[in-house]
């Protein structure tokens, strides 16, 4: 069983989502909310209210995934004040996956030396 979604376009719907919605309702979600395309091979990310569990939808060529990670301790950093989903990149979902919030972290410049 291999998946590749490494080329796929991975999007953060920000706020609460009833966690009790399974793949069709979620997907609707996409639809009607979003305005987007669950079929699109995107990932969509969707957090619950105390940002302890998370779910991914990710159609893959002729059925839905839905991944879902609780955390036991601790908390999904989460943009709660946007409306529109938020397109990240693999990385930061690597680093939201591990609870880090690069939301709030800030990256420095990387200078190179001048000969």
């Amino acid at each position: 069983m291999t998946v590749d979604w490494s080329g796929a376009a991975i999007y953060v719907v920000p706020g609460s989502t009833d966690m009790r919605k399974a793949i069709n309702g979620l997907a609707v979600m996409v639809e009607e909310e979003l305005a987007a395309d669950p079929f699109s091979g995107s990932l969509f990310l969707f957090c619950n209210r105390r940002r302890s569990h998370l779910k991914v939808l990710f159609w893959d060529k002729n059925g839905f995934w839905l991944a879902v990670k609780r955390l036991e301790r601790d908390r999904f950093p989460w943009p709660q004040g946007e409306r529109e989903a938020r397109q990240i990149s693999g990385e930061q979902m690597t680093m939201l996956l591990a609870g880090i919030d690069f939301w709030r972290a800030h990256q420095r410049r990387a200078y190179s030396r001048i000969k």
